[in-house]
């Protein structure tokens, strides 16, 4: 069976095109065409509207209620069913730090279930933690902070059925640099979080394999003239991708754009963080083992910190339009075919191509989300 989507933009993999027609045949993206599709073909119209690949979230912790450290599948579906309303269609559900055992249970119940959720589709595992250092240690529990472990790592793979894609560690650590290079051999992408680290230190760590810096800004050694530090690192060294949360509470969209000049758009990340309060109302959440309080637009523990954020990834695209600091299709790739691109899921998902998963969004020129489809079946209408 094929339809063709009729709209007046399209972000494909190669260029932005339209207005034309998308066919969608068996769930999977046919070709692009300017021409009209015969007579009797099915057309699915959305004139005045653009088509987008399905986002990408590749660091997110909860949504709706729920959070992933409470190794529980229906919370887990549930949260793919809401991401949908986020225009998410792939995500790494993404881990706290926390004690070896919890990390177990949790990348086990992910490993067995993941194929088994009805919403947005889980690419692969995050593990954000434990090898962290104190001083940016942000919403993350200290007291199980420890040193790069590979043999831990091999737990957690196996456990997981080999779904862990991603893991972030502060490059300051002892054993950090065998650790990276044993989990770029194992195909799992190193990123740097947490942490103090010089700009050597973070230079070295990225010689070694690592690729990603974690929400850049947050949780790290700022740039100063005489120590350029990680967030120095994060701007300038090849070949690396630089998570940002785009919600106006982690970063100030100036420096969001200093960032997005300094390093380039095509290895930009933008991520949510979403802690388990995303598309709540305001009120009292937890993140892990910390209380966080919801307000303004914000989530914040006890102090003052920052937790996590309530941000969707839709609203994200939407804000760097609106700041000025990107256009709609910079935005649409920083949060779908780069995303993907930086944990080398890109062969399946992230971007409109043929022969991949229909998994699209529709889009009006205000960048806001009219409709998110899911093998070329539409599965959310705002």
């Amino acid at each position: 069976m094929s339809a063709f989507i009729c709209a007046d933009q399209f972000f494909l993999d190669d260029q932005v095109a339209g207005p034309g027609f998308l066919e969608i045949e068996n769930g999977k993206f046919g070709a692009f065409t300017e021409k009209r599709p015969d007579a009797g073909a099915e057309i699915i119209d959305y004139r005045g509207h653009w088509i987008a690949p399905g986002l990408v979230d590749t660091h997110i912790h909860g949504f709706k209620n729920h959070d992933i450290m409470d190794h529980n599948f229906d919370g887990l579906n549930q949260i793919s069913e809401g991401l949908l309303s986020c225009g998410v269609t792939s995500f790494l559900p993404t881990t706290l730090t926390s004690s070896h055992e919890l990390l177990n249970n949790v990348v086990e119940m992910i490993g067995a279930n993941y194929a088994k959720v009805q919403g947005a589709k889980i690419k692969g595992i995050f593990l954000e933690g434990p090898f962290f250092t104190e001083k940016h240690k942000g919403a993350q529990n200290t007291k199980y902070f420890r040193d790069p472990s590979i043999s831990e790592l091999e737990i957690w793979q196996e456990r997981s059925n080999q779904l862990i894609k991603k893991i972030a560690i502060a490059p300051e650590r002892k054993g950090a640099s065998e650790f990276i290079e044993y989990a770029v051999k194992e195909k799992i992408a190193v990123a740097l979080a947490h942490s103090d680290a010089t700009y050597e230190e973070a230079k070295h760590a990225v010689d070694k394999g690592a690729s990603i810096f974690v929400h850049t800004f947050n949780g790290m050694s700022g740039l100063h003239h005489r120590e350029p530090g990680m967030v120095g690192a994060a701007m300038s060294l090849k070949d690396v991708f630089a998570e940002i949360i785009c919600d106006g509470h982690h970063v100030h969209p100036v420096a969001a754009n200093i960032l997005m000049n300094a390093r380039g758009r095509d290895s930009m990340v933008m991520v949510t963080d979403c802690m388990m309060a995303g598309g709540m109302p305001e009120g009292m959440y937890q993140l892990g083992e910390f209380p966080v309080e919801v307000k303004a637009g914000a989530a914040r523990m006890e102090g003052g910190s920052l937790a996590g954020s309530i941000l969707q990834l839709k609203d994200a695209v939407k804000n760097v339009v609106q700041w000025g600091i990107a256009t709609p299709s910079e935005a649409v790739y920083m949060a779908s075919t780069i995303p993907a691109k930086s944990v080398h899921i890109d062969s399946e998902c992230g971007k409109i191509a043929k022969g991949d998963a229909a998994d699209f969004i529709v889009l009006n020129p205000s960048m806001d989300l009219i409709a998110t489809y899911l093998n070329g079946i539409c599965r959310y209408q705002a």
